[in-house]
């Protein structure tokens, strides 16, 4: 197993260019308050995680996916059937939250890697959330929001990865219509 304090610690707020990040993917310990908060339809708000103790997979051509340890999960989650598999950090599990005040669960946007590879132990179990629900407010019954630190995240483009984009991130990202045969 990694120690802790073997991998390195995220620059806080640096500015930082996609295209500068390795491949193979790096994981790094972030510093920054990575928080995912919901908010109803009748503007009621829910603590969903709120840590400082997560981290971070840097890949060429990707925003910074972030992993919260399961301490910081504020709400009950179910797993899902649905897995994936990244070539790098292994299988990946699916989970559902149900939103308060909303007929209608959030299916399939929080992940996690219940047997990592070995170079991404240190973030066995620990969840990764996508920076929108994947549908619009109405239909979720409300959204949640994805902050690191006190600023709100962008989505990356597409529906496959799962990176937060902040002001200092800069560079043309993988997602999008055409970026697939990067």
């Amino acid at each position: 197993m990694t120690s802790n304090q073997a991998i390195p610690l995220a620059p806080r707020k640096a500015e930082e260019d996609v295209w500068k990040y390795p491949r193979p993917p790096a994981l790094q310990r972030t510093p920054n308050r990575l928080r995912v908060v919901w908010t109803s339809a009748e503007g009621i708000e829910t603590v969903i995680a709120d840590t400082t103790e997560g981290y971070r997979v840097l890949e060429t051509s990707h925003p910074p996916t972030y992993y919260l340890p399961p301490s910081a999960i504020k709400v009950p989650l179910t797993k899902t059937s649905r897995q994936t598999f990244c070539e790098w950090k292994g299988k990946a599990s699916y989970h559902t939250f149900n939103p308060p005040s909303s007929s209608r669960p959030i299916n399939d946007r929080i992940w996690s890697y219940p047997s990592p590879t070995p170079g991404f132990t240190p973030i066995k179990d620990y969840l990764s959330f996508y920076a929108s629900t994947g549908m619009s407010e109405a239909q979720a019954g409300g959204s949640w929001r994805c902050f690191v630190d006190d600023e709100e995240v962008g989505v990356q483009e597409g529906d496959f990865y799962g990176g937060w984009i902040t002001s200092n991130i800069r560079g043309k990202m993988k997602g999008g219509p055409g970026t697939w045969g990067w």
